[in-house]
């Protein structure tokens, strides 16, 4: 683990290979302190007092780590060949007279000609990040993590509240002060050389890191992603043959690196040595392109249909309805969504589909396998169950901001219910919704003035403020029984505050920067930073469109940042003249659902109408654009990778990979 210190180690080589005896060995700056990593010599510049120049190569080092008596050569190899080789003299006169490297006929020099390399290269290294340090005062486009936690004193929430997410189930004690070999950026050499660091702060896959020897020193502290490809445990360098080269801001802080890693590092925490490896195992998704699903369908939710997995990213799938000819017709879910299933679930339990105009399976299309998608808990329907008619509260799946009254419609087979929401249903039931009797999305009757959550009352109830027991009354109804509903609570680990990468659910497409505002048992409510609370949505605490801090990195899906104060406000002030632009631009818009509670609905949706008029979950049927929040000077992403910036919905624009 330490080799990378043994500088008094001696290289007894004495010959170079061919290939070495061609190449020029440039100059070497006069402080160039030595550390040896497996008897191979690296350097670090700025070197002070106590130093030593080599005769032979003039490899300039502490004077201690020097060899012989007299300290004239850095190593036995350097001696012999100083002994050896006629041509010294001129050579070094050279080196000290004109400053230029040697021919490539000097081959006395070709001992350490990856040393010479490095030391020529790190003065004018060094010249440039000087002059990059007034660049990097000028501060990045873009959202980060780090200074977004940073600045507003933000905790998030731990990976192992997400078991779907990578690592999530193997996490193990990471936590603060543990600590890691990664690379060292405050360096002047040409390759990448290592350091070890130290956990200040974690928040999801990302962690604050210190580099060992700052103390409380923050002024280099820096964020990555744990489990990216240059996060190494303790240990790491040494196998692998890798340099740790001390920061350049600190290398005379100690005159023994090796006693001070030591004594750091005894009973220190690091990584498991098999880290990167369950990373990348956690990362392996079952689903693959071309695989044919069921997939509840977002133009009449009572009904599903048939898509085919185009691109997984991080166990996302976008899919594309089978009959979309130029597969813009799309949808995003987790792989673990209960909107999807596995071919022939909709005749299995009873629920409504729409058959495909294809009458076969196109080339290179399969079934998925049904083992591969969620399970739900088995249930016993024989005893005291669920009928239709019944009453329930339920969160509207157009408008998640809302916990809505609402009825049983069908009872289906395996457990899954129609639930209608009361006051807003279409004539035909296609608005109708499917949810699984274990669901954590339906509630009894009283849940949300139990828990001080404002239930939405059917649209055009006027009895305000609204109350079970007249309703139950007056319509003639019985409310579903409490002991059916799921009671479970896992200890979840969420706490109020915590911040976290959530997915839209009303345009599934986009994970946003969010925050946890509520938790009321296993529900939570989620905010969307930078947008008003109209648009929070209530979700579940093993929902798996909720993912740690850093999940967009670490997977490559791109991250929707708060919006800014200033998108804020122009919205806001501009909020009349864009209702009536688009009123003039698109034709048969559809009229949002009424609340009695006094708020805008949050759905993206086309939202029904009186008159049978059909909802979707999407709104991209029939040109009509959601009454959504927009980021007027972004603007729209290129066909399929996920939207980078607008969250504005666009009914030719349409989401993929």
């Amino acid at each position: 683990m330490f080799d990378g210190y043994d500088s008094c180690s001696e290289d007894t080589s004495s010959s170079s290979s061919s290939d070495e005896s061609e190449e020029e060995v440039a100059p070497l700056p006069s402080s160039l302190p030595i550390i040896k990593n497996n008897g191979q010599v690296y350097t670090y510049p700025d070197g002070k007092s106590g130093m030593a120049t080599c005769e032979m190569c003039g490899m300039v080092g502490v004077r201690d780590a020097f060899y012989s008596k007299t300290k004239r050569f850095c190593s036995v190899s350097c001696s012999r060949s100083y002994s050896s080789n006629s041509k010294k003299a001129s050579i070094l006169a050279r080196l000290q007279v004109t400053g230029k490297p040697p021919t490539k006929k000097a081959k006395v020099l070709q001992k350490q000609p990856l040393v010479a390399k490095l030391a020529a290269y790190a003065q004018y290294q060094a010249t440039l990040q000087s002059q990059a340090k007034t660049k990097s005062a000028v501060s990045l486009e873009g959202f980060s993590w780090g200074n977004y936690i940073n600045s507003n004193s933000f905790i998030a929430a731990p990976v192992t509240c997400f078991k779907h997410a990578p690592m999530g189930t193997c996490w193990g004690d990471i936590s603060e002060n543990v600590r890691v070999e990664v690379p060292n950026t405050d360096c002047s050499l040409p390759t990448k050389v290592f350091w070890i660091a130290g956990i200040v702060k974690l928040a999801g896959y990302n962690a604050l890191l210190r580099y060992e020897g700052f103390e409380s020193d923050s002024s280099l502290d820096f964020w990555c992603n744990i489990c990216g490809s240059d996060i190494h445990p303790v240990g790491w360098c040494a196998a692998s043959g890798k340099p740790l080269v001390p920061p350049r801001t600190i290398q005379h802080k100690y005159t023994n690196w090796k006693a001070f890693l030591v004594k750091r590092l005894t009973g220190a925490k690091t990584l498991p040595p098999d880290f990167s490896q369950k990373v990348s195992e956690s990362m392996q998704y079952p689903f693959k392109p071309s695989m044919r699903v069921e997939v509840v369908d977002k133009t009449h939710l009572c009904r599903t249909r048939v898509a085919i997995v185009e691109s997984v990213i991080g166990g996302r799938l976008r899919l594309v309805y089978e009959e979309s000819e130029d597969k813009t017709d799309d949808f995003w879910c987790h792989m673990y969504s209960p909107l999807i299933h596995h071919i022939g679930w909709s005749r299995s339990i009873g629920h409504r589909f729409k058959r495909s105009d294809i009458t076969k399976k196109q080339d290179g299309h399969f079934d998925t396998p049904p083992h591969l998608f969620a399970k739900v808990k088995e249930v016993d329907q024989s005893g005291e169950w669920y009928k239709e008619g019944m009453k329930l509260e339920a969160i509207d799946p157009l408008n998640l901001s809302a916990i809505c009254v609402a009825t049983i419609r069908k009872v289906l087979a395996d457990g899954f219910l129609m639930i209608g929401i009361d006051g807003s249903e279409a004539a035909d039931g296609s608005d109708w919704f499917c949810y699984h009797a274990t669901s954590p999305s339906i509630f009894p009757v009283g849940f949300c003035e139990i828990n001080m959550i404002e239930l939405t009352p059917p649209r055009g109830y006027t009895k305000l403020p609204f109350k079970w027991f007249d309703y139950l009354r007056e319509t003639g109804s019985i409310a579903a029984p409490v002991k059916l509903f799921n009671k479970d609570v896992p200890n979840h680990g969420f706490r109020v505050g915590m911040k976290l990468e959530a997915v839209d659910l009303m345009e599934p497409r986009l994970v946003c920067v969010a925050t946890v505002t509520r938790i009321i048992h296993r529900l939570l409510r989620i905010h969307f930073d930078g947008w008003e609370e109209e648009y929070d949505q209530w979700v579940d605490c093993e929902s798996p469109d909720l993912y740690p801090v850093g999940w967009c990195q670490l997977t490559g899906y791109q991250l929707q940042p708060p919006a800014p104060q200033t998108s804020r406000e122009s919205q806001s002030g501009s909020s009349k003249q864009k209702k009536k632009a688009k009123s003039q631009q698109y034709k048969g818009h559809k009229k949002k659902r009424k609340m009695p509670v006094g708020k805008k609905p949050v759905s993206l949706s086309s939202l029904p109408m009186t008159g049978g008029v059909r909802r979707s979950l999407s709104g991209d049927e029939e040109l009509t654009p959601p009454p959504y929040r927009t980021l007027p000077a972004q603007t729209a992403p290129e066909a399929f990778p996920p939207p980078s910036t607008s969250r504005e919905f666009s009914p030719s624009l349409k989401t993929g990979n």
